[in-house]
């Protein structure tokens, strides 16, 4: 193994680590206390929980292995590596954070008077565990290897799968929990949803500009020089004039948008601007990986 992929390696396992740490605490920290719930196998051990008084780390395990062998056998080995892994982790973090609860080493958020800040914590905190273990490359397991599953063997959309699933776990807890928990677990699961996002496209983020000019190459030089960014040429024709035209595309940080509008209109007042959000941007100018 040479030294890229060591180093590769090694980042994907730390983040699969720190991912699991980050949702176990957060579940025996703000989840399980106030009685929240969960999507995917996680949330039925937490419902086990709240039902029959079992631990979630023995449950979610226990769920996990039979869905993990599934998955060994219909989607092969290199595919699920990392999802036992990203399993295993799990339980162990959610069986030493219940432990410090046990023995007093760690006191769970409960709050009745700011129940909102307990939801916002919550998603934040379930967001930036999952999306880390997700960025390393790995999974829960779960209803994620379900997904997976179905969708190779039927064509189905996985994200209508996982969804259809965690709607249906849901809809199983309002027969154990009060329906105002049900919806505050929606908004915890909302804010989880962009903070994965957010870890997953990554927190630099970033404009793209396309722009159709007059004098195109002279534009692309006064960027350079003003700003001091690379530009892109890309030849195009007109859908309906059918006339040769030439794209200049740019990718600039967000300090530096409000500039570039404006060096393009001194340009030319009538060019046609196209401006995109861009994440994760690597390379020369940004951030290196």
């Amino acid at each position: 193994m040479n030294r890229t992929r060591l180093w590769n390696a090694v980042k994907s396992w730390s983040l699969i680590v720190a991912g699991t740490a980050i949702y176990a605490f957060g579940l025996q920290y703000f989840i399980i206390p106030n009685m929240l719930m969960e999507g995917g196998v996680t949330g039925v051990a937490v419902l086990l929980n709240y039902a029959a008084d079992l631990p979630v780390y023995l449950t979610s395990l226990l769920i996990n292995l039979p869905l993990f062998l599934l998955g060994w056998r219909q989607l092969g080995k290199s595919a699920m590596i990392y999802t036992f892994a990203g399993t295993l982790l799990l339980s162990a973090f959610l069986w030493v954070a219940e432990k410090l609860v046990e023995e007093g080493g760690m006191t769970p958020f409960r709050s009745q008077q700011d129940f909102i800040l307990v939801v916002l914590y919550a998603g934040v905190t379930l967001g930036a565990g999952l999306g880390l273990v997700f960025r390393g490359g790995g999974t829960t397991g779960g209803v994620d290897i379900v997904a997976r599953i179905l969708h190779r063997m039927r064509g189905w959309s996985m994200g209508q799968i996982i969804l259809s699933l965690d709607v249906l776990i849901l809809g199983i807890s309002l027969l154990f929990i009060p329906k105002e928990k049900v919806l505050y677990t929606l908004v915890s699961v909302f804010i989880a949803s962009k903070v994965i996002d957010f870890i997953q496209e990554g927190a630099y983020a970033a404009k793209a500009f396309t722009i159709l000019c007059h004098e195109p190459e002279k534009l692309a030089a006064e960027i350079t020089r003003e700003l001091d960014r690379g530009v892109t040429l890309m030849p195009a024709v007109g859908g309906f004039s059918k006339e040769p035209k030439t794209i200049v595309y740019c990718v600039v940080s967000r300090f530096e948008i409000r500039k570039l509008k404006s060096l393009v209109r001194l340009h030319d007042k009538r060019a046609f601007i196209v401006i995109n959000d861009v994440h994760d941007v690597l390379g020369e100018g940004f951030r290196e990986e």
